[in-house]
This record gives structure tokens, sequence and C-alpha cells, in this order.
């Protein structure tokens, strides 16, 4: 399971890795199958609406010292980005187009598609004239 903050505490649990970090987000990896997380978890349970029973994600945060996250389209789109070049110069990636994968649609494709999204995102952010 992946969360994401905008802050941690200092020292995280052993089934907590921060995975990557940004200026201003935290993405941090959960072992949600721990013996401690999973004991953590029965404490927090609650009935969320009637008939339903489990954790809310801003309790588990709030118990851990993170401050819950919702990640914006603009940073969302930035992470795509970076992951997309990733896989661009990924060597199993390489080794799939020498050995004559030829996708309809490919990483540059993706990576134009996200272009222009954060274009698009770009321009409705600027004040109209």
């Amino acid at each position: 399971m992946k969360l994401y903050a905008k802050s941690i505490a200092q020292t995280l649990p052993d089934w907590a890795t921060v995975v990557t970090h940004s200026a201003d987000l935290f993405e941090i990896e959960i072992n949600d199958e721990h013996p401690t997380f999973q004991s953590l978890l029965e404490e927090l349970e609650t009935e969320i609406e009637p008939g339903t029973f489990g954790v809310k994600a801003e309790d588990l945060c709030s118990r851990l010292g993170f401050d819950l996250s919702n990640p914006n389209l603009h940073q969302l789109v930035e992470q795509a980005q970076n992951l997309l070049s990733k896989i661009a110069t990924h060597p199993d990636y390489k080794q799939l187009l020498e050995a004559g994968y030829q996708p309809d649609l490919n990483i540059a494709d993706a990576q134009t598609a996200l272009s222009y999204l954060q274009w698009e995102l770009e321009r409705n952010q600027q004040p109209s004239l």
C-alpha cells in the first residue's frame, strides 16, 4: 500500500519506507502484511458507514504523524513523466525493443500525451487577459 504525505515523522516504523521524496511530497510504501501494522489496523478499525468496518486513511496517517496529501494533478503528471523516462531507459525495456517489441503506442506517445496535459493545466492556471 502507498500513502502520499506532505510531512512525516522523523522516524518511521519498520513496516513503512519512504519511496520517493520531492520538495513537497513523500511517497511512503507500507508493508501491510507486517504483524505490527496489522495490529495497528485492528486498533484503529471503526465503523466507517453502517455495516462497513475499516480504517480511515486520515486516522492512520494521524497516528503515524503523517500530514496526508492528495497530490495535485501537476504532481501526478510530473511523477508519471519521471516514471516513463525511467522505463524508456531501463535495460529490460531496451531488450524488449531489440527483440522486436513494437506496440501500437510507445513510450514517446505517452510522454507526448502527458506533455499536452501539462500544457493544458498550465494554460488553465494562467489568469485571463
